[in-house]
């Protein structure tokens, strides 16, 4: 038992009456949200799926933690803000987390520790990360069908990212582009017409130097041919990407896989010259107006490396600045779409929302901290912080009715995962008691239930 006469901090002026900090509570956690997450997990059969990728060559007299554990471990403490394994280990004994990886929640003895973390993040070889993600496309595509059993349209984003690093990891290679050390992951994302989420199914890092390209027609078949599957070969789907993947190859996979596609075009001279016949009438507009002005056009054109004419866009803006000179903003995409220019364009820009999916996981679950020195080690950390998102995906999708909705990543942990809880534990059962004071009480009922927790007779209503 703690000695509760020791005082850790204590404040003398700062309050009405003088106050003590004690750091003596047992059995406490701050984070019960985990145990939604483990849940939305089970349901999904998500981290024994990516898990069982990794095959334990250890004797098995010998192991203390199984592959799964360690795998939920560094998951869940990623998913409740814990993203470096010395991280983890610190909160290795919390009752939250110890009961989420299968270990009882007072009793049982405490998770994985910092170098045992490390030596797991290594261990798995090239071959096994990619039967990861492969599954973490199988994974994708069937929470995709079960969501939605049937879909209008289907959307694919493929997007590209910077990734800086900071020491002399294996791959990370200078980009003159970004003016830093680098790796350039890929990030994939599926969506269906009316529901807002972007279901991540790619989260494959490459090298510093990396064109846009690499990898990307293999994912791209993988991808198609499973929902088709799954959906039928007659499935719309459409594929969206920006300039820098508009190299002819892929165009001709796209037709060949017989898909829609809108990509963006870089610029080139002839596509410059017929925009500069389009922007004095726009500018003029945009003059007159004080306000960015648009118009759209389109017309068949035919790069040399194309074996025929595609259809392209142009939209011609011009955008005032006050005290500067107005900026012309032409852009161009290819596209096999048949609706007007201006919808086309719509279309393409959509792919904004994968844009911002991939900011937040960057900055809500540091899918970026890429610090190991290994290249493979590397790239499990980003599978590991891919499966964390999907369980807020899944989270977030059982209060779609909720004003969680739409919620980011921050705004879920911190109302539904950092939540403090005293734990008892007992031969029948383990309680979590949390605050009556729990302002978001309602709504973690709710997530809850969704998840399959039952109402007790005694609070049935």
């Amino acid at each position: 038992m703690s000695n509760s006469t020791q005082q850790s901090v204590h404040f003398e002026d700062q309050f009405d009456k003088p106050v003590g900090i004690l750091f003596d509570a047992e059995s406490q956690t701050s984070d019960a949200g985990l145990t939604l997450l483990a849940a939305a997990d089970k349901k999904l059969g998500l981290t024994s799926l990516l898990a069982s990728q990794i095959e334990d060559s250890r004797q098995p007299g010998k192991v203390c933690h199984e592959i799964e554990e360690m795998f939920r471990q560094r998951t869940y403490a990623i998913a409740a803000g814990y993203e470096d394994g010395n991280d983890t280990a610190r909160i290795g004994g919390d009752p939250a987390l110890k009961l989420a990886c299968g270990r009882g929640p007072v009793r049982g003895s405490e998770l994985a520790s910092q170098s045992t973390l490390s030596r797991f993040e290594n261990k798995p070889t090239g071959r096994e990360v990619i039967g990861m993600l492969r599954s973490l496309e199988e994974a994708a595509v069937r929470g995709l069908k079960r969501r939605h059993r049937h879909a209008g349209r289907i959307v694919i984003d493929l997007d590209p990212s910077v990734d800086p690093a900071h020491g002399a990891q294996q791959g990370v290679l200078f980009n003159g582009f970004y003016d830093t050390w680098c790796y350039l992951p890929m990030f994939g994302f599926v969506s269906v017409d009316g529901d807002p989420e972007h279901y991540l199914f790619c989260a494959r890092l490459r090298p510093g130097t990396a064109k846009e390209t690499r990898g990307v027609i293999p994912i791209l078949r993988r991808m198609i041919g499973q929902l088709r599957d799954v959906y039928g070969r007659r499935q719309y789907i459409l594929v969206r990407l920006d300039a820098g993947f508009a190299n002819p190859r892929l165009l001709d996979v796209l037709e060949e896989l017989g898909v829609k596609y809108v990509v963006g075009l870089p610029n080139n001279a002839k596509l410059n010259k017929w925009a500069k016949r389009k922007l004095p009438r726009v500018r003029r507009l945009a003059r007159e107006s004080g306000q960015s002005e648009r118009e759209f056009d389109e017309r068949f054109y035919a790069a040399r490396s194309w074996p025929h004419k595609r259809r392209v866009i142009l939209k011609a803006e011009a955008i005032p600045y006050a005290g500067r000179e107005m900026k012309n903003n032409p852009r161009f995409v290819v596209t096999n779409l048949r609706h007007k220019p201006e919808r086309v364009y719509e279309n393409y820009c959509g792919r904004g929302d994968a844009e911002n999916r991939i900011k937040e996981l960057k900055c809500d679950l540091s899918i970026d901290r890429t610090s190991c020195t290994s290249f493979v080690a590397n790239q499990v950390r980003v599978v590991m912080t891919a499966a964390a998102y999907l369980l807020f995906q899944e989270l977030r999708w059982k209060l779609r009715k909720t004003k969680l909705v739409r919620a980011q990543v921050s705004r879920l942990r911190t109302t539904l995962i950092k939540v403090s809880a005293r734990v008892t534990e007992s031969v029948r059962r383990i309680i979590f008691h949390l605050p009556t004071s729990y302002a978001f009480e309602r709504l973690w009922r709710r997530a809850a239930h969704a998840l399959g927790a039952s109402r007790p007779p005694s609070l049935a209503t």
